[in-house]
């Protein structure tokens, strides 16, 4: 009796360590998927497919097949799959589906993307799937032209006038039309490949889509802007450069402020979605989070129970309490984005150069800082923007003058 009372009392510590031994294991493993989901949150691409040469050659390879086997056409079709003329060179990135790809087309350097991998992952049109029945009749134009107008209306949250969808739709009925139509289609589901081909014949600063097989289409390659780049863009003469991008960057926020029917919005401000040309033109290559006014009043006026509630990446709004439902009002704007996370990095008292006097510098920072934060969190962006505007630009222009002076 006395063997098993002495059994049992050192059992019970051991169960108490047991039992706190699984608690403790129990909390690191909610601690570490906590984080996990957390990491995911802000960067959902973690566990995204690795973006490999072996992967993106396979992607393309599909592509083909599936042009060979009579699902897909458009006009870079025969010389990704024949001819030999669009040459695969590396892949650039994959981010939550999208695959960019870089590669020679007749000696040009092009971007191939697509918001999904396989042509087979977009929705199909309807209509067309109906119509593959024996002796069905053609489908009408005019209600091709409704869902076209319709799919537009739902990627840009604009109806357009039927004269303007000419570079999204084939027009003539002929041999192939029915795969123009597919792929045709899988291209309107990419709101990115909408606008860059309605916004070029509008604005410098968006990229023209070059041509398209299935649901790839291309652009020309630009020099990406790059976080980890001292200049953000690749420069030979950093001072003089920066002031002709800075100016380029007031031209853009000008044109997309008041060039459109609606002003368009960019929700998403980075170095890596910008690109400059030769001329120092510069030029947005992504444009997934941009918005025109009614489709961002449409993202912006969501439940909240605070202001943390109505902020959209880089579109904020503000919650109203006694509602509790945000603003479709965005408070802030483009050139105060521009300003925080690009014109900071410039203009800041870090990076000095020493053919700009001290006092132009000093006054570029305060502007800067003015431009990122009009009168602080009560301030109404959009009134300050316009002042603020043009007091940069005059310090820009001042500062070239100075850069150019010093050379002569």
């Amino acid at each position: 009796m006395a063997r098993a009372v002495g059994a049992r009392g050192r059992a019970a510590p051991c169960g108490r360590w047991w039992r706190g031994a699984l608690l403790a294991f129990a909390a690191w493993t909610a601690g570490w998927v906590l984080a996990a989901a957390l990491l995911l949150r802000v960067h959902p691409s973690v566990l995204s497919e690795r973006c490999t040469d072996e992967n993106s050659r396979r992607i393309l390879t599909a592509l083909c097949q599936d042009y060979r086997g009579g699902w897909l056409t458009g006009a870079l079709c025969e010389d990704l799959c024949v001819a030999g003329e669009l040459l695969y060179q590396r892949c650039l990135y994959y981010e939550r589906g999208k695959k960019v790809l870089q590669a020679q087309w007749r000696g040009r350097p092009v971007v191939l993307k697509s918001k999904r991998e396989a042509f087979s992952s977009f929705p199909p049109l309807g209509p067309l799937e109906e119509d593959t029945r024996p002796g069905a009749p053609g489908i009408p134009e005019a209600e091709l032209l409704l869902m076209v107008a319709g799919e537009v209306k739902n990627t840009l949250g604009l109806e357009l006038p039927n004269n303007s969808m000419g570079p999204l739709w084939p027009a003539r009925r002929g041999p192939g039309w029915r795969q123009q139509l597919a792929s045709a289609w899988s291209l309107l589901q990419q709101e990115e490949y909408v606008y860059f081909s309605l916004l070029p014949d509008l604005s410098r600063h968006v990229l023209p889509v070059l041509g398209s097989c299935g649901h790839f289409y291309a652009v020309e390659y630009l020099a990406a802007g790059s976080p980890h780049h001292r200049a953000l863009f690749p420069l030979d003469e950093a001072a003089q450069a920066i002031s002709h991008i800075a100016l380029s960057f007031l031209d853009m926020v000008s044109h997309f402020d008041s060039d459109f029917s609606h002003r368009l919005h960019l929700c998403d401000v980075k170095p890596e979605n910008f690109a400059i040309r030769r001329d120092f033109t510069v030029v947005a290559i992504d444009a997934d989070m941009a918005f025109f006014e009614p489709k961002m009043r449409e993202i912006l006026e969501q439940n909240c129970t605070g202001d943390e509630d109505c902020n959209f990446f880089d579109c904020f709004s503000k919650c109203d309490l006694r509602v509790n439902k945000c603003g479709a009002q965005r408070v802030n704007n483009n050139l105060q984005v521009i300003c925080d996370k690009i014109f900071r990095h410039w203009f800041s008292s870090t990076h000095r150069s020493p053919a700009i006097s001290p006092q132009l510098r000093l006054q570029l920072r305060q502007a800067v800082q003015e431009c990122a934060d009009p009168g602080g969190p009560s301030g109404n962006a959009w009134r300050a923007s316009s002042s603020v505007f043009w007091k940069l630009r005059w310090l820009l222009q001042a500062m070239l003058k100075e850069l150019q002076g010093m050379k002569q």
